[in-house]
């Protein structure tokens, strides 16, 4: 992380949300910020979390309606959710987490797919020309969040917070300083919080339904799957949600949330034969390194099994970067692995999904459908003939766009 860090041409396109939060942030400041965020999404604390988790999937189940449903809108609905439960333990309903919901959807419509400026060779301090939309969608979210966190550091002082995530990161300290997070420094990463944890979600869980609704062999595996659940399922029966798992692995794969990452390096190096200056713009591209032929077999196929067969394990280790990799990897990468499998065997337990048309990926914060995923949906219980009605005329290839 030293000599690759994260680009500042990047953080220039982000910087109106982000701030200075360890999504951007390199150096001994980003040291210093994963040291506190870190132990919070340790695995003993993320089963903490999964009595949140449970009453957002409640709560997604319950706002679901038999229909025709834009799925990215729900899945992003349910994603936030989420979020809002297990960081500040309040629903999406309450009215500053929907406002903070409000402004995000805001900020999304108005960022562009990529902000050129950020792209050319120019000094921090040269403006980057924000549209000011986005500029007013980012700094509405900023104050709700600053709100948010202002209230639960009177919280922690008066003794009064809840034991959730955002108490547990504004009451540890860094433990080579001791310092805390200040309220400033926690906005930053809530807002990279929302983004990472909401939005990568939600693309993902979209997908997911998607291709189970293109796929109804493997959507009916989930529902069996999920059947064992039962109405209050405990932390353990994640254990029992194995090909549920792969499936969201599948969808991480052929649709990465984050479909290209990039670094700047220190020194001049030299990849693959070729001589690289300093301070050159690499991207790691997820998107591709997917679907790479010589990495995977069938690598434009969704193909839950391929995640038990050892020929694939090479490349699962090596070659499957959804959460980036090494040091920088997500911290949040176990709270996905378990909000995602789990949302989606919940929604799939209660409706059966059927697709309306083919999506178009397009990269915008994440890769999301040029016009949305719409799925037809249907109860369960309606039976797999009801299902099949919406079917009816539409060819599925089994290959992505």
């Amino acid at each position: 992380p030293d000599d690759f860090s994260k680009s500042n041409r990047i953080r220039a396109g982000l910087e109106p949300l982000l701030g200075n939060s360890v999504f951007v942030t390199n150096g001994e400041v980003w040291k210093h910020q994963r040291r506190i965020i870190d132990p919070a999404f340790e695995g003993g604390r993320l089963r903490d979390t999964f009595p949140a988790m449970i009453a957002a999937g409640q709560a997604a189940v319950a706002r679901m309606r038999p229909g025709v449903v834009e799925v990215e809108e729900a899945a992003s609905h349910a994603a936030a959710d989420v979020i809002f439960r297990t960081l500040f333990s309040i629903p999406i309903e309450h009215q500053l987490a929907a406002r903070v919901f409000h402004e995000f959807r805001a900020y999304q419509r108005s960022q562009p797919i990529l902000n050129l400026a950020a792209f050319l060779p120019l000094p921090r301090w040269f403006p980057r020309f924000h549209r000011r939309e986005t500029r007013q969608a980012a700094a509405a979210m900023r104050a709700l969040i600053e709100q948010l966190c202002a209230e639960r550091a009177g919280q922690i002082a008066a003794g009064t917070a809840p034991d959730d995530l955002a108490t547990k990161i504004m009451t540890t300290p860094d433990p080579l300083t001791g310092e805390l997070f200040t309220t400033a420094e926690m906005v930053d990463q809530v807002a990279i919080f929302f983004l990472a944890g909401h939005e990568t979600s939600a693309s993902a869980l979209a997908w997911a339904l998607y291709l189970l609704a293109a796929h109804p062999d493997a959507q009916d595996r989930v529902a069996e799957e999920a059947a064992g659940l039962g109405d209050t399922p405990d932390f353990a029966a994640l254990g029992r949600l194995k090909f549920t798992r792969d499936v969201f692995r599948e969808a991480l794969r052929l649709y990465p949330p984050v479909p290209m990452m990039v670094r700047q390096n220190r020194c001049p190096v030299h990849l693959r034969g070729r001589k690289v200056g300093a301070g050159a713009q690499i991207v790691l591209s997820p998107w591709h390194l997917h679907r790479h032929e010589r990495l995977w077999q069938a690598p434009d196929a969704f193909d839950p099994a391929r995640w038990q067969r050892e020929e694939n394990r090479a490349s699962a280790r090596d070659a499957f970067v959804p959460f980036s990799a090494g040091p920088r990897v997500c911290p949040g990468a176990g709270f996905a692995m378990i909000e995602g499998p789990l949302l989606l065997a919940m929604l799939v337990r209660a409706f059966r999904f059927a697709p309306t048309e083919t999506p178009v990926p397009v990269a915008h914060l994440t890769v999301r459908a040029r016009d949305g995923i719409r799925l037809q949906v249907l109860l369960r219980n309606s039976g797999p003939e009801a299902a099949g009605a919406g079917n009816a005329g539409l060819h599925h290839s089994g290959q992505p766009s």
